[in-house]
């Protein structure tokens, strides 16, 4: 492809004396002096081999020729200056593209939030929310499927990092019918006198109750493990069971009409991070909202 003959500095000033019939006027546009502006349409002319104005002492009207040339050039400084706009855009972090993947909870109620947040500022900038399982989501960050994840803390390799966001404590779900609604507060001990329900397959690597310092008679088990918390969560709606999860589920449980209470002797909390890779440049776009993100939750009272 020919390499174009003519500067953006030249279009510039042949479409203001197009348009403003005046040298002396363009220049005023332009913040350069009358001459200069001749000068640039003198350059342009010799370098396209056509005249682009006629001109009389009185007055400055496109050629003929420079009437052809006209649409081209201003369609030219158009695509110039979107350029520059979407320069201004992703150099801003206001423009872009940015795939976050998240476990249902945090895809479901916390992130849309925060997106919602985020576009309300930065409009052209598009957030698409990819909800997984936990144990899917350092593999999604590894292979680049998304930019960033939210979720619980994972074991990571070195070439994904972790960033802490907030601790969410554990704590016990249930219809507001049951008779723990009269509590405060559960120790973990008398969670054995009842149907216990969890989510995910990563319960008793995240309990530490579960651990090695506890021996086995002292363990709570599930009594179901399901793969979803709304399924969970429809269980301990119909009586079926308690739910164990993180405080900052609470956001979906509280649709289910269920109530909460804390978890204690000991208190176990979770720890949610945010991850992406650590050999790659994360975009403007998902740089800005990982920090609105991480600016947003500091700013929750409701999910720890």
């Amino acid at each position: 492809m020919p390499t174009p003959r003519f500067t953006p500095r030249q279009l510039y000033a042949f479409a203001a004396v197009a348009d403003l019939r005046s040298f002396a006027k363009a220049g005023e546009r332009l913040s350069l002096s009358a001459s200069a502006v001749s000068q640039l349409i003198s350059e342009l002319e010799s370098s396209i081999g056509f005249r682009l104005f006629d001109r009389t002492t009185r007055s400055v009207s496109l050629s003929p020729a420079g009437r052809e040339f006209h649409s081209s050039a201003r369609s030219v400084l158009t695509h110039m200056e979107l350029a520059q706009a979407a320069v201004d855009d992703i150099r801003s972090r206001a423009a872009g593209i940015v795939r976050v993947a998240a476990p249902l909870v945090m895809a479901s109620t916390v992130l849309p939030a925060a997106v919602k947040a985020y576009t309300d500022r930065r409009p052209k900038v598009l957030v698409r929310i990819r909800d997984t399982s936990v144990e899917n989501l350092i593999d999604m960050v590894d292979s680049a499927a998304v930019d960033v994840a939210v979720g619980p803390d994972q074991p990571v390799s070195e070439r994904v990092t972790r960033l802490d966001l907030f601790k969410s404590s554990w704590v016990l779900w249930f219809a507001a019918t049951h008779p723990l609604v009269e509590r405060s507060e559960i120790a973990w001990g008398e969670l054995r006198q009842y149907p216990l329900v969890v989510a995910g397959r990563d319960y008793e690597r995240t309990l530490s109750l579960t651990h090695g310092e506890y021996h086995d008679n002292d363990r709570i088990s599930p009594v179901d493990m399901v793969d979803n918390i709304s399924t969970a969560f429809g269980m301990a709606a119909e009586g079926l069971g308690l739910v164990i999860a993180p405080a900052y589920v609470g956001l979906l449980a509280r649709r289910f009409g269920l109530v909460m209470r804390p978890i204690v002797r000991p208190e176990v909390t979770r720890q949610v991070c945010l991850y992406h890779l650590s050999g790659r440049t994360v975009s403007p776009a998902a740089q800005g909202f990982c920090e609105h993100l991480v600016a947003w939750l500091a700013g929750k009272d409701d999910l720890g």
